[in-house]
């Protein structure tokens, strides 16, 4: 199943959303109020339309996400190297280490994943 679109937005309300489900919607307008100055109205149909995408579900005025933060971030990371970069991994990286500084700890954790990663794929290949 293909991952709902998700705008800016709509984005900022499910990190609300992801943190305090499952969640009553009047207190999910309270929040959204608070945090992101919306009315009432624009909480509730931003939560109309979520729904209509199956990214929450609205049961008896309890809202709860179907799709996960991390869901959403992996797809809009697939969108924008497919848009921005032909979905070449190589070129995105190396657009991203030309115009950031990169720590010695961020370079360390990156090459631990790619060596875990590694590893996880050798470990498929053997079965």
């Amino acid at each position: 199943m293909e991952t709902p679109k998700v705008f800016e937005s709509e984005y900022r309300f499910c990190l609300i959303l992801w943190e305090h489900e499952p969640i009553k919607s009047s207190e999910l307008v309270a929040l959204c109020k608070e945090q992101l100055g919306w009315k009432p109205t624009t909480t509730y149909t931003v939560i109309k339309r979520l729904s209509d995408r199956g990214v929450l579900v609205n049961d008896n005025t309890m809202v709860r996400a179907l799709v996960t933060k991390e869901e959403i971030q992996a797809s809009e990371i697939d969108e924008m190297m497919e848009k921005t970069f032909e979905g070449s991994l190589p070129a995105f990286i190396a657009a991203f280490t030309k115009h950031r500084k990169m720590s010695d700890r961020e370079i360390d954790a990156i090459q631990h994943m790619i060596d875990a990663y590694r590893k996880e794929s050798s470990g498929k290949e053997g079965k």
